[in-house]
């Protein structure tokens, strides 16, 4: 590897312009990376609630609705709103009371059913159905014209519209979030850096590794705007160590060779490649567990951060060398005294007062725990945006209207008997919960002969093989109330027609639910596993891998207690992730002190002594790391109005310095403790004796 280095130290000027070339196809693949802003796409085609959306689609050529709420308009307006909506792109249907009787009919004569659904007062409701998916472009767009067709009087709700708004603020953000973790960061790194230059090159670098993984995710075709929104932040947070890392090795090769900055360079690039490759296996391995999920944006998120880990690591071991050697005379020139000169004396007082830390670890443990397991946890992707949202603005508007927080859509057998359809809908009309049905049934009478229904009605509301009805809930998606509700419904469906389903934003929710409370068990399970088992192969050793594991899941523990005590939830995904991201970032802050503690021991130190070396040699770097993560993440986590972009990256800021801090405080205390356990339990740890 040394010649390898060398080989890339002497062509330098040719790896920054293979380095800066590359950055034309990366442009050219972000452009073409479509983005994914519908989480509920993610869910498993094999979901019947999947499969009712797919069939939507391919029967009806609709795949999406939004409720309408008009307030203070006389009918002829309204009718003249609804024909403006029907003329808009992609907007397939609009569903309202004209659609069965004539506006000259006074509402008092209205049927019962009818009223409930379309009227509350002087508010009227109307369906918009779009001719394509929820999160498709399309269906965005036509949201979008609506509302510039819509005055103050009209309210425009539903998932689509919580969809747009998520893009419409994930494409104002996403450019500001870049900026504010590389601006705090290069504070962090000219704090704790002895150079005013350096800090601006590992920004360049990782800037260039970043954009060489959003490029190469075309191959993807697309990623969730959560995927993209982090990419930035998390590879900057977890791969700034490994440039900080050649920078060492690189002014330590040059005491040994100080009139060949190239051959320092050479052994700085494979001694880097040794550690680095090492030290970023646990990280990959912490994303690659989120492939495991079922919700497959895990799969997203782990396999984009996985392949950014592994291009930071070749940027740093070639674009980053480059860089420092082309400017090693302006590093030189803005050299400045080191912000922390020793700390030697903080260190010292840490080791000895070990047992202070285990008793502190001990009854912080059990709150940990128990915070940890009784973290409220929320699925509405609404809840995760600005109350102030023109979608929040709208859902809290029907809700106040009409009492409906959600809609339902029945599918059964177009040929199921008139009766039996009409005898299913009232019992589904009794549910708890259920505030109206709308169905063939109920708009024109079981007597009414299909020769005598509306054209435009039917093929709203029938297909060759099925039948749809409409059913309106009170209460929001995501919550025990409307799974509950759905269940019921489902169950009525199924006991008239085995094939009928139930499907919508709330089942799809209901699914989301079922789906990432078991993909929250695996991830955990299989990132420690994976951990676990890297960590034997990297030590030889037995009780080194549960000591590093559990003090690093105690640091997580601790940091998913937190909102616990502070009485706020999480959304879903950052429950899901942060174990795993966590996990593997920042378990290499304990496995740099484990390595330099196993070197003393094999050195013939003692316990004490090589427990002292350890920890003061490595605290230094590992403050800088757990600050870079902190500085990449935090920023964001204050400035996005995304809660379920804002929340994991709280969760990673606030985890980065607490496994910083139990790093640095709890783990030394275990080696003291298990000492005698780790040398019997762990392959050459010792020094052998000499006869």
């Amino acid at each position: 590897m040394v010649k390898v280095g060398k080989w890339i130290a002497k062509h330098r000027i040719l790896m920054l312009i293979i380095g800066f070339l590359l950055i034309i196809p990366s442009v050219i693949g972000m452009a073409a990376t479509k983005v994914n802003y519908d989480l509920l796409s993610y869910l498993p085609e094999h979901l019947e609630t999947v499969k009712g959306q797919d069939i939507l689609v391919d029967e009806y050529g609709m795949g999406a609705f939004s409720m309408v709420v008009v307030e203070n308009m006389e009918m002829k307006d309204v009718q003249k709103l609804e024909e403006k909506f029907e003329q808009v792109n992609h907007v397939k249907e609009v569903l309202w009371y004209d659609d069965v009787a004539d506006i000259s009919v006074p509402v008092e004569m209205i049927p019962e059913k009818l009223r409930k659904a379309f009227y509350n007062g002087d508010a009227t409701m109307m369906l918009v159905l779009f001719d394509n998916t929820t999160s498709s472009d399309d269906s965005m767009e036509a949201i979008e014209d609506l509302r510039k067709i819509a005055n103050e009087q009209c309210f425009i709700g539903g998932m689509t519209g919580v969809v747009t708004d998520i893009k419409n603020v994930a494409l104002k953000e996403l450019p500001v979030y870049v900026v504010i973790a590389a601006v705090l960061s290069l504070v962090v790194i000219e704090l704790t850096s002895t150079s005013f230059v350096v800090p601006i090159l590992f920004l360049l670098s990782i800037g260039l590794a970043i954009l060489y993984n959003l490029g190469s995710n075309v191959f993807l075709g697309e990623t969730s705007y959560i995927t993209k929104a982090l990419t930035a932040v998390l590879q900057l947070g977890v791969t700034m160590d490994y440039s900080i890392f050649l920078l060492n090795s690189f002014e330590e090769n040059k005491k040994r060779f100080p009139d060949d900055k190239e051959r320092a360079m050479g052994h700085a690039i494979a001694n880097t490649f040794k550690s680095v490759a090492g030290s970023s296996v646990t990280t990959v391995a912490g994303f690659l567990a989120l492939c495991v999920m079922t919700f497959a944006l895990g799969r997203d998120l782990g396999i984009v951060m996985a392949k950014g880990v592994l291009i930071g690591v070749v940027c740093c071991v070639t674009v980053l060398p480059a860089m420092v050697l082309v400017f090693d005379k302006a590093i030189e020139k803005t050299r400045h005294k080191p912000l922390v000169k020793s700390l030697d004396k903080p260190s010292a007082f840490i080791t000895k007062h070990y047992k202070v830390w285990v008793v502190i670890f001990l009854v912080l443990l059990f709150p940990s725990i128990y915070g940890n397991n009784h973290t409220q946890i929320y699925y509405n992707i609404a809840r995760s945006l600005p109350s102030t949202l023109d979608c929040n603005v709208a859902n809290d508007e029907v809700k106040a209207q009409f009492n409906v927080s959600n809609m339902h859509i029945v599918m059964m057998d177009r040929d199921m008997d008139s009766k039996q359809k009409k005898k299913m809908m009232d019992e589904i009309g009794k549910v708890k919960g259920v505030k109206s049905t709308i169905s063939m049934g109920s708009l024109l009478g079981p007597t009414i002969p299909e020769s005598m229904i509306p054209e435009n009605l039917r093929s709203m509301l029938q297909s060759d093989e099925y039948e749809l009805a409409f059913v309106s809930s009170e209460y929001e998606s995501a919550t025990d109330e409307v799974n509950e509700q759905v269940k019921a419904i489902d169950k009525i469906v199924k006991s008239y027609d085995k094939d009928g389903m139930v499907i919508g934003e709330a089942p799809l929710m209901k699914d989301l639910q079922d789906v990432t409370d078991a993909d929250l068990v695996n991830v955990n399970v299989l990132s420690i596993g994976a951990i676990f088992i890297i960590i034997l192969l990297i030590f030889k050793s037995i009780s080194l891998p549960i000591i590093l594991v559990a003090v690093i899941e105690f640091a997580i523990m601790l940091n998913m207690a937190i909102p616990y005590y502070q009485g706020t939830s999480l959304p879903f995904v950052a429950s899901i992730v942060i174990g795993a991201i966590q996990l593997g970032a920042t378990v290499d802050y304990a496995i740099l002190m484990t390595t330099r503690y196993q070197k003393e021991r094999q050195n013939g130190k003692d316990k004490k002594e090589a427990i002292s070396i350890a920890h003061k040699t490595s605290m230094p770097s590992i403050i800088s790391s757990g600050l870079s993560f902190f500085a990449a993440t935090f920023g964001v986590a204050c400035y996005s109005q995304v809660e379920m972009i804002g929340s994991i990256c709280t969760l990673l800021a606030r985890g980065a310095i607490i496994s910083m801090v139990v790093v640095i405080l709890i783990l030394p205390a275990m080696f003291m403790i298990f000492d005698k356990l780790i040398c019997k339990t762990s392959i050459g740890f010792l020094k052998k004796k000499t006869k």
